[in-house]
């Protein structure tokens, strides 16, 4: 589980386009956290901080400080400009600790399978059902040994406690097989080798 990062947020009492370009102009990215059956909270955050605590994390989770109030939240989306690539806004879900999330989980693929074989990822994410405070960053497959024809489901996958899986426990998340070789191509390639072989000892003959 990654380092919980704490943020300060200012409320926001103006709203639309030019309110949103003012907030980014200044630095700032325009949130709003949601949850618990309460009325939205909208605020704005630092774009630069927010950036430090989401890079390389699939679902961060921060500490938020608004107006006196600290709150817990997730970071369920962030949009961006498709250019610039700058956060244009953040939506934030509202959790506690004790509650359960769900949650998209990127999977990481760990050892080698037997010699020959490669593997393939069906799933790049898994939607998990977790503790909000306890996320899982990754979920762990091995595939190492595995032969052509084997596969790993969801069943197979050690989950951390208290984390589950919600696809069906048959799902197949992994797929180890042996690459076909294309024997035409294989042969061409051949030829051409002998061919560019060939050319080079002639040419080696006549300058003799």
């Amino acid at each position: 589980m990654a380092k919980r990062t704490t943020l300060v947020a200012d409320a926001r009492t103006t709203f639309g386009k030019g309110s949103s370009r003012q907030l980014r102009r200044a630095g700032r990215v325009p949130a709003v956290a949601y949850g618990h059956g309460s009325e939205p909270l909208h605020m704005s955050v630092d774009a630069h901080e927010l950036f430090i605590a989401v890079k390389g994390q699939a679902n961060a989770l921060l500490n938020i400080q608004l107006d006196g109030d600290k709150l817990l939240v997730l970071v369920k989306d962030i949009q961006r400009h498709p250019i610039s690539r700058n956060y244009l806004h953040a939506d934030l879900l509202r959790v506690k600790k004790g509650e359960k999330v769900q949650v998209d989980v990127p999977v990481e693929v760990t050892g080698e399978p037997f010699a020959g074989a490669i593997h393939t990822v069906e799933y790049m994410t898994l939607p998990v059902l977790a503790p909000a405070t306890d996320i899982p960053d990754y979920i762990t497959v091995s595939v190492e040994g595995r032969k052509d024809g084997e596969h790993i489901t969801v069943a197979d996958i050690d989950f951390p406690a208290d984390s589950e899986c919600e696809l069906d426990p048959e799902t197949i998340v992994v797929v180890v097989s042996t690459p076909e070789v294309d024997l035409e191509l294989e042969a061409a390639d051949e030829a051409a080798a002998e061919a560019a072989s060939a050319a080079s000892e002639a040419a080696e003959a006549d300058a003799e």
